[in-house]
């Protein structure tokens, strides 16, 4: 697919004035800098100064590439299947176009590695490319490295909620390498792509530096702009002792369906917790007998409770309800506290009959533990402290960062109504089915704002607390990704969070509550080490 040309006539206007969005990027004092083509946002002076928007003919030629699968989405992955990047790669284009007018753009579509590999022997061949322009479209498709690995300057970008898990990983890694090319922009506002993208004809005379470190300063202008209020809501702890959570610890056990079982000897060993591993075969003869009044009944108490249902049927409620009966028997057989299901391969691979996500839902709010995707760190996480804070869930997530913001955001499938504990209130929910696939039965959690809350992931054979902080401040209802989205402003330092993702995936755990003395206090007591990613 390399070198795939996408054409866009579309014409856009702009908010402040009578001119074409495409006139107004060149000539408008006002908002030079351009306007968000997603949210309207004009940029600041401060950042039309840093991108220099001048009024010349272009003097620098960039490739912008294109990362996904496909165009039109057929895989269920993010954004989610059926979605059509079509009319994002056209927009993209044309507000670059009109928004740069020193740079002239041409594009490509790649999936993988070699279609990366071979756009750039292409361009090294003919000599004319001096830049690139790398949009991360989907979460887990390859090309970055081999832009990279080209020496010229690199500019990496999320499309929020689509490419986020891909975007932050190897953001981490190229950080991590020190690649002196390679620069990045996460922002929910295209404008400031815009202003990143203007900074290519820097390296001109200043090298792979002046490029990173002009789109490096526009980063931190942005996020250092955002007004933040960091008081937070009341909120009382009751927490058992370092002493007699450890004791607790050696009681409990998770059962584990079908995963990666690499930390169980060393959970075993350092937290006294137990992994017993299980086949898919169990969980379904356990769903095949599971009593269908009660399933029934379950499904009503759905129904009656949640704020709306949308696209998913009775019978998929029936499914469901099931899968959180045969859950919950298979936790009293063991005797276990925690099950945690590879639940995408086995409902892709139609090993399971139905997503476990409801059951979950109810599992956490029960104070028991129902975890995604058989990831056992955050499985371990949760059991940790939710043992710690009397049955406080965690809410695993996959996040994405937004620099218009200064928000991460916290985003899943699956998530508890009662998050301060099952005798705490209960937050309003939306019955919804898996995004990615658009299948099955999932929620969205309107979680309680105000509060703070701490994020961890706890790795018992590295001995290692990963941890940061960060106030909830909204809900998004984005359709992209996961159903549940927490979006919060971090405690700390914004720029940092983009640096741990390649070590410790894309994971991390949610728990409200200012959990810092306590967390520091186990690792304390256990000779861990407290990773502060913020």
């Amino acid at each position: 697919m390399e070198k795939t040309e996408i054409k866009s006539n579309e014409m856009l206007s702009c908010g402040c004035c009578s001119q074409s969005r495409r006139a107004f990027l060149s000539n408008c004092v006002k908002c030079v800098g351009a306007v968000g083509a997603f949210s309207g946002f004009i940029v600041p002076s401060m950042l039309a100064a840093e991108s220099n928007v001048p009024k010349q003919k272009s003097d620098t030629k960039v490739r912008v590439v294109f990362i996904l699968w496909e165009p039109l989405q057929t895989r269920a992955t993010w954004p989610n299947a059926g979605f059509d990047f079509n009319p994002v790669m056209g927009k993209i284009l044309s507000t670059l176009s009109a928004g740069c007018p020193r740079i002239e753009f041409a594009q490509s579509m790649v999936s993988s590695p070699e279609e990366a590999t071979k756009v750039i022997e292409s361009d090294q061949a003919e000599g004319k490319i001096e830049g690139y322009l790398v949009l991360q479209l989907n979460n887990w498709t390859e090309g970055i490295k081999q832009v990279v690995e080209s020496g010229k300057p690199v500019l990496y970008a999320d499309f929020l909620y689509a490419g986020s898990g891909g975007f932050l990983t190897r953001t981490a890694g190229h950080i991590r390498s020190k690649a002196d090319n390679f620069a990045f922009m996460s922002s929910g506002d295209f404008a400031h792509l815009v202003a990143a993208v203007n900074c290519f004809p820097l390296a001109k005379g200043g090298g792979n530096k002046a490029f990173v470190d002009g789109v490096k300063k526009i980063r931190q202008k942005i996020t250092a702009s955002v007004k933040v209020n960091n008081k937070c809501l009341e909120d009382k702890l009751d927490l058992i002792s370092i002493e007699d959570l450890l004791k607790e610890l050696k009681t409990k056990k998770v059962i584990a369906f079908e995963g990666e079982s690499s930390i169980r000897a060393s959970t075993k060993e350092t937290l006294g917790i137990e992994i017993i591993p299980l086949k898919f075969a169990e969980l379904n003869a356990l769903w095949e007998k599971a009593d269908k009044d009660q399933a029934m009944g379950i499904v009503r108490r759905w129904k009656s409770s949640a704020v709306g249902i949308e696209d998913v049927s009775d019978e998929t409620l029936d499914k469901s309800a099931r899968m959180y009966l045969a859950m919950k028997q298979c936790l009293k057989n063991h005797d276990a506290c925690a099950v945690t299901i590879n639940c995408l391969g086995g409902f892709y691979g139609n090993h399971i009959q139905a997503y476990p996500c409801l059951g979950f839902h109810e599992l956490l709010n029960e104070g028991l533990i129902g975890a995604c995707e058989c990831d056992m760190v955050s499985t371990v996480t949760q059991v940790v402290m939710t043992t710690l804070t009397k049955g406080r869930p965690g809410f695993i997530s996959d996040p994405v960062m937004d620099v218009a913001t200064r928000q991460i955001i916290y985003a899943h499938c699956v998530a508890s109504t009662k998050p301060f504990g099952p005798k705490g209130p209960v937050n309003p929910f939306t019955i919804m089915t898996h995004s990615e696939d658009r299948k099955g039965a999932s929620l969205r959690s309107t979680l309680p704002v105000g509060y703070m809350t701490t994020t961890l992931e706890m790795h018992p054979t590295r001995k290692e607390i990963l941890f940061h902080q960060a106030k909830a401040v909204d809900n998004s209802t984005e359709d992209r990704a996961c159903r549940t989205k927490l979006a919060t402003v971090p405690v700390g330092d914004f720029e940092k969070l983009y640096t741990e993702w390649d070590r410790w995936g894309w994971h991390r755990v949610t728990f409200y509550g200012d959990l810092k003395k306590p967390v520091f206090a186990l690792a304390d007591k256990l000779g861990w080490k407290v990773v502060e990613e913020a």
